[in-house]
């Protein structure tokens, strides 16, 4: 069986508006996979276009989830930070994927349903076929972990499914050209902890999105602490006290979501926040979740502030990034060239 290094990929859309959703769901357990594996964070600029995007805006927000990465406590010289259009590795192998994936395969995928809505026929052809991109970014690394959501599992289900048809359909050229069993791991994916989904503050059903119209739905992280403070006051809730068992918390979204928030913020069981919290007001818990959120935001926020008055800084730390990311994707696309049968210089 080829043996795979271990290594851990995932990126973040620069699509504007970073929220508390992406730092817990995202960026906050990026930084705590640094201390175990060798890691790999993109952001995925290329999926970010599958829907129109402004030139100057898009670079802004580049930036700004760079900026984001590096503030939470990325280190960009221990591991890899880059963005995903420079290194065209991505895209290469992605047409090798659009080849192998099948049609049936992306007509399943949820999220395109839920994105393009009742008009199919006006999405792009990028938005429909972005998971096959999206196993590209995985595996133009041979990544064997990949830190998902709940709503990304399907994602990373085709990743593995294009992995192994991609090994049965060259199992033959891949031994010849010296690889003992498979040539792409199937990754596994890394659900940890508690709000791997957070929701909204005004509607505990939905996720917490830079779309929705009311801004009162999330914090972003370029909210002050003053905005913070209020949203959580003003976040919906029910008019019965914080139950002291997790079990209480069931049918009652909002809560579950401000319990979970506070949870994934302070690193402590959803029964230990209950144990200290359950049987009283919101009020006296909403204080409680501003102050936490405040402390762990703001200094965040005051980084992401300063390093994004230096975009040259950035600029570099990404070209850097790109660079030693080429490195690792370079010889891994010129194999699958060489397995699907083209011809390249050497």
């Amino acid at each position: 069986m080829t043996k795979f290094v271990e290594r851990v990929f995932s990126g973040v859309q620069p699509t504007g508006n970073l929220h508390l959703g992406n730092y817990l769901g995202a960026i906050q357990r990026f930084v705590e996979m640094q201390k175990n594996y060798n890691c790999i964070y993109c952001v995925v600029d290329q999926h970010a276009i599958t829907v129109w995007q402004d030139p100057k805006g898009l670079q802004n927000a580049i930036r700004e989830v760079t900026a984001a990465f590096i503030a939470s406590g990325i280190d960009p010289k221990a591991h890899i930070v880059f963005n995903q259009s420079q290194v065209a590795e991505h895209a290469e192998l992605a047409w090798v994927f659009n080849c192998v994936a099948r049609m049936g395969w992306l007509n399943r995928m949820t999220q395109f349903k839920e994105k393009a809505g009742k008009d199919k026929e006006a999405a792009s052809v990028g938005l429909f076929a972005y998971p096959a991109l999206m196993a590209a970014d995985i595996l133009v690394y041979r990544a064997t972990h990949v830190p998902v959501g709940e709503d990304q599992k399907q994602h990373l289900e085709l990743s593995r499914d294009i992995a192994t048809k991609f090994n049965n359909d060259f199992a033959e050229s891949i031994a010849s050209h010296g690889f003992e069993e498979g040539f792409f791991p199937l990754p596994e994916p890394l659900i940890q902890g508690a709000a791997t989904r957070v929701m909204s503050l005004r509607d505990g059903t939905k996720k917490m999105s830079k779309s929705d119209p009311s801004d009162l739905s999330r914090i972003n992280m370029t909210d002050d602490a003053d905005t913070i403070a209020s949203k959580i006051r003003k976040a919906r809730t029910d008019p019965e006290p914080l139950p002291s068992e997790e079990e209480g918390l069931k049918g009652r979204a909002e809560a579950d979501n401000l319990v979970a928030i506070f949870s994934a913020l302070s690193g402590r069981l959803v029964a230990d926040v209950l144990g200290e919290f359950g049987g009283g007001q919101f009020s006296t818990f909403k204080t409680a979740l501003a102050d936490l959120t405040v402390a762990k935001l703001s200094p965040i926020t005051a980084e992401m502030k300063r390093l994004m008055a230096d975009p040259a800084h950035i600029d570099a730390v990404l070209a850097d990034g790109s660079a030693r990311a080429r490195t690792i994707a370079a010889p891994i696309m010129n194999s699958v060239k060489d397995i699907v049968g083209f011809i390249r210089a050497k």
